[in-house]
């Protein structure tokens, strides 16, 4: 099968023909019909301090997708060939001291699609039949692909009090304009993006932000004060940039929730005692989704209608252009970047 595949420790991936993965007794083997490109990913293929620490060469990466199930194992129970599935991928050891009280997300072995294990940039992917999650034929395969992402902006936003609250969405990647939809949905007063990229920050505009500030600009503190002078009482920092962090428990009232999703390249340094301690905060590190909890709360949100995720997907490209979608990526001129096997 095709796949694209991390096959050295250095940057840029390649395309290549590699053997179908093998299937265990309770794996379904799926064909895989869209992919989603995540910021991780980009990571992966610039080949960053975090991926040369994190991921051991050669690997298929991806672990976004949607697909047919063409086979499954003989222990198979709650799988069918012809289902049309996405999946969870992160696939935890269930029994772990999280895994057995109900924080799967935050497994101590986890091991991710794409990073750990071969993931969904390929023809097929096979996964434990546990972590596929059937989706409704009424959902468009452009959709379904980005569940992996939605689940984490739902799990982002919906892990405080977010009914009635004010909300700054620092990084208005995909998840991050995604995060501005479902804090709308879910009864926020007031949702601003914060971004540098005037492009993401239009599409944010068009998933619903209140107001957008580009932070190259202006001052982006300053900007939070004028809009919402007290402080926001939500903060969710998407980006991973240093001095975004910083803002982030700047723009936050006292008493207030920070929620960090975005991944720094390195260690970041923080002003712990007058931005965190003396402000009383609430400060989340947000990994995953929660399983399956986060699962059903973002299948009832696409369900309902309430929130039009389409305009995220902004180029949708085959697995031999992944270099160029990668640039594209990277440029931040653009919402989701989906990759077709052929």
């Amino acid at each position: 099968m095709k796949a694209i595949v991390k096959s050295a420790p250095r940057p840029g991936v390649e395309v290549l023909d590699v053997k179908q993965p093998a299937l265990g007794s309770r794996d379904v083997l799926i064909k895989i019909r869209i992919a989603g490109i995540c910021g991780t990913d980009l990571h992966i293929y610039s080949w960053d301090e975090w991926s040369a620490g994190r991921v051991h060469p050669p690997v298929i990466l991806g672990h976004e997708f949607c697909g047919d199930v063409v086979q499954i194992g003989p222990e198979v129970k709650k799988a069918a060939v012809g289902d049309y599935v996405t999946g969870e991928c992160h696939i935890t050891c269930g029994v772990c001291y999280q895994c057995r009280i109900g924080q799967a997300h935050v497994c101590s072995n986890v091991r991710v699609c794409g990073i750990d294990r071969n993931g969904s940039f390929a023809e097929y992917i096979s996964l434990p039949e546990d972590y596929i999650w059937k989706v409704s034929p009424s959902i468009p395969s452009e959709i379904a692909a980005i569940f992996d992402p939605i689940g984490n902006a739902v799990h982002t936003v919906l892990a405080g009090e977010i009914s009635g609250a004010t909300v700054a969405v620092i990084g208005c990647g995909p998840i991050g304009i995604a995060a501005i939809s479902i804090a709308q949905a879910s009864g926020a007063t007031r949702v601003v993006g914060f971004d540098v990229s005037d492009y993401r920050l239009q599409l944010a505009v068009t998933m619903g932000a209140d107001d957008v500030v580009n932070s190259s600009t202006d001052d982006p503190v300053d900007a939070a004060r004028k809009i919402n002078g007290a402080g926001f009482d939500v903060v969710i920092e998407m980006s991973g940039n240093p001095a975004a962090i910083n803002q982030a428990f700047k723009m936050v009232r006292p008493g207030g929730r920070v929620s960090l999703l975005g991944l720094p390249k390195s260690p970041v340094q923080i002003d712990l005692a007058n931005d965190v301690v003396l402000k009383g905060l609430v400060v989340q590190g947000i990994h995953g989704r929660r399983m399956f909890k986060t699962w059903y709360q973002m299948t009832r949100i696409i369900e309902s209608g309430r929130v039009d995720f389409s305009p995220l997907i902004t180029h949708q490209m085959t697995f031999d252009e992944v270099d160029r979608a990668m640039e594209i990526m990277a440029s931040g001129h653009c919402g989701k970047v989906l990759l077709r096997p052929g």
